[in-house]
């Protein structure tokens, strides 16, 4: 199994459906993409996967930061 976003080969297990076998959610170690196993194809296969939203190593090695959420605030 390789990651639908990035191509990474390590792909770690998140959670698993109370009922054995039922669904899994996947995520992946590099880009952090994460998807349920019963999704459709576009979202949990390589070769369906959009274009436009794929990655590769470069592309997150270069990514910039993310800034920070900024705390809520009072009402």
């Amino acid at each position: 199994m390789i990651c639908p976003r990035c191509a990474h080969e390590e792909i770690g297990l998140l959670f698993a459906s109370p009922v054995p076998g039922v669904w899994e959610v996947l995520q992946c170690e590099r880009c952090l993409y994460c998807w349920r196993t019963t999704e459709p194809d576009r979202r949990t296969r390589r070769d369906r996967y959009p274009d436009a939203f794929k990655l590769t190593a470069e592309d997150i090695a270069s990514a910039p930061e993310v800034p920070a959420v900024p705390p809520l605030k009072n009402r």
